[in-house]
């Protein structure tokens, strides 16, 4: 019987010596693919060239369909847009998630200047207008952000910056930010002239919806979705987000508050 029990204590021993030596070569290729991960992470924060994270305008197509978006908002309706109606489903799309590129561009370049206010002011159009009015100075009492923002967050703003950690950022690295705002108010004053467009064709593309909720909000919500057969099908998270304001590029309000008919209703 003892020595069936010292068999079988061997046996076991065997065993955690072998499951030892077969955890070693995994958790060095765990190691290995955490560097790995690691190595791709800080390349992708470290980037310096906006151009090579922020593409979309010097693309001729959407050179091409901002054009043609203008010179229809000139003109008036006629029966060749449809093709351009198409065209900017898929433009509203592009311009959304380059604005949210840029955003990370710009956070991350001025993080070390202010890293808190990433946390204030979240919203991706307000955040470029807020660095580009701040820039490097260290005083925000002489920095004007009414109309920027609502007054309690511009208080927060003041004091918090008084507290901060950061430090003025160096010329060229500033000079890049201020490029990524730039960039980031020129594609949101784009995505503006295409629900322009939007709203002054939705009498004809979804004219029960426009009398529902009104022509704007219309354009809103299918800018949102990302075209004229997602707006009409969202998914329920999409749903919330229209009248939520879910997506970080949407007012905090969300699309249906602005509708004209549930204003009444209140």
């Amino acid at each position: 019987m003892a020595n069936l029990e010292n068999s079988f204590l061997a046996d076991l021993e065997d065993l955690s010596d072998n499951g030892k030596e077969n955890l070693d070569p995994m958790e060095d290729d765990d190691d290995d693919v955490s560097g790995d991960l690691a190595s791709d992470i800080e390349a992708m924060i470290n980037y310096d060239d906006l151009d090579s994270v922020s593409k979309l305008q010097k693309t001729q197509r959407y050179t091409d369909i901002m054009k043609k978006i203008e010179n229809a908002l000139n003109k008036g309706s006629d029966d060749t847009e449809y093709q351009l109606i198409a065209e900017c489903n898929e433009l509203s799309v592009l311009i959304e998630n380059e604005i949210i590129i840029i955003h990370n561009f710009i956070r991350d370049k001025y993080r070390p200047k202010f890293p808190e206010l990433e946390s204030i002011v979240r919203h991706p159009i307000d955040y470029a207008r807020v660095v580009k009015k701040i820039g490097n100075e260290v005083d925000l009492t002489l920095v004007d952000l009414q109309g920027l923002l609502p007054s309690a967050t511009i208080m927060v703003i003041s004091v918090i910056a008084s507290t901060t950690i950061g430090k003025p950022l160096p010329e060229h690295v500033l000079e890049k930010t201020i490029e990524g705002c730039d960039r980031a108010l020129t594609l949101d004053e784009s995505k503006k002239k295409v629900s322009n467009f939007f709203e002054s064709r939705m009498g004809c593309i979804a004219p029960n919806l426009s009398a529902i909720v009104g022509s704007a909000v219309v354009a809103k919500l299918m800018v949102t979705a990302g075209g004229l057969s997602s707006s009409y099908m969202p998914p329920k998270r999409k749903s919330r987000n229209f009248i939520e304001g879910a997506s970080p590029c949407m007012s905090d309000g969300g699309d249906i508050v602005g509708c004209s008919t549930r204003q009444q209703v209140l």
